[in-house]
């Protein structure tokens, strides 16, 4: 079994929680606690995991253990209705079928991968996913651009990079890679030569905001940078002023800036890992008045113990606003740091809604 397989049965199974949070997770029958914890009803000497849909019991009457081995050790017998240890198995099915992706030299499809863990094909689709955050075939596809960009820094060929990722065939490879890498494989090969990056500051009540695009969609939102630190993180990039085909999306940017939620499709060139798209994508789907932890986002994100990695993943976010990471709390409640100051990050709370 892989290192990230065997990380990810270790994530689910080893973080304590305490009662409160137990408690918490189960009034709120959420399914990200699945497997980290069940509760036990000591009237009715029965214990159930947190998304069970029975009628919740009296707090006084619910102790809770760390596992379903835990709680059968104890004298409590488990919930017909929702199962929970089975919770176990699926959780080692995910590992196993992290590892087979990983390790297959082909794509390996859903049907095959269900088969292989034990599962029908959709219900392992919808397991897959809400563990990981993304499916089966997007972790695939991620996991192999990965290799791909990193491979493209070392071969001194395009096609030998594209074997080495573990594509069958360049064609297999040129299906996808545009979209994920956001240009073609040699200018990624070459650091993004022959890519035209147009940029423009725009004024805001928060100050500056440096907005750039490819001719896909925004690459880079922030505050505080100019054509410089542009030209800094794209430098085999033609970075060129602005013009009429950016001043559109630069006034759609600010709007958003001064009235958050009114331009949630505004559309962007930016590509990251498997592990970073999945933790920018919980992050598009936090409503604007609303935040979370970083432990609740690496729930989230289907990755429960990487809440170092979610915060670095917030960090290497480059659309400021857009994907909202400031929308992230720290875990005592406080409002947390931010990459373009703490009372940026409060203004941009209190628009939303969001007690500061």
């Amino acid at each position: 079994m892989s290192i990230r397989a065997t990380a990810y049965i270790g994530a689910m199974s080893s973080e304590s929680l305490s009662d409160d949070q137990a408690w918490a997770a189960f009034e709120a029958r959420d399914r990200a606690f699945d497997g980290r914890v069940v509760g036990a009803v000591t009237t009715t000497r029965i214990y159930c995991k947190p998304s069970c849909p029975a009628r919740r019991p009296r707090r006084e009457h619910v102790v809770f253990y760390p596992d379903a081995d835990a709680a059968r050790a104890a004298g409590y017998r488990a919930c017909l209705r929702c199962k929970p240890d089975e919770v176990g198995r699926d959780r080692i099915a995910v590992a196993r079928a992290v590892a087979l992706i990983e390790a297959a030299e082909e794509g390996i499809d859903l049907e095959e991968l269900a088969l292989a863990v034990g599962y029908a094909p959709h219900h392992f689709h919808r397991m897959f996913k809400r563990a990981t955050g993304v499916t089966p075939a997007a972790y695939a596809r991620g996991l192999k651009a990965q290799r791909a960009a990193q491979a493209l820094t070392r071969e001194d060929t395009v096609t030998g990079a594209i074997y080495e990722a573990g594509y069958s065939a360049p064609s297999r490879f040129y299906e996808t890679a545009n979209a994920r890498l956001g240009m073609t494989p040699s200018a990624w090969k070459r650091g993004g030569a022959g890519v035209t990056i147009r940029w423009t500051v725009a004024e805001t009540s928060l100050g500056p905001l440096l907005i750039a695009a490819t001719d896909k969609g925004l690459c880079r939102v922030a505050f505080d940078e100019d054509q410089f630190a542009l030209a800094t993180r794209f430098p085999a990039a033609e970075i060129v002023a602005g013009g009429g085909a950016l001043a559109e999306l630069a006034a759609r940017v600010v709007s958003e800036v001064e009235q958050p939620g009114r331009h949630t499709d505004l559309p962007v060139d930016v590509q990251g890992t498997a592990f970073q798209e999945a933790v920018w994508q919980a992050l598009r789907e936090i409503p604007a008045g609303e935040t979370l932890s970083y432990s609740q986002l690496a729930l989230a994100a289907g990755s429960p113990k990487a809440v170092r990695a979610v915060g670095t993943a917030c960090g290497a976010n480059p659309v400021a606003v857009l994907v909202p990471c400031h929308r992230i709390r720290s875990a005592d409640g406080g409002i947390g740091g931010y990459a373009y100051g703490v009372d940026r990050k409060r203004a941009l709370l209190k628009r939303e809604g969001s007690a500061t």
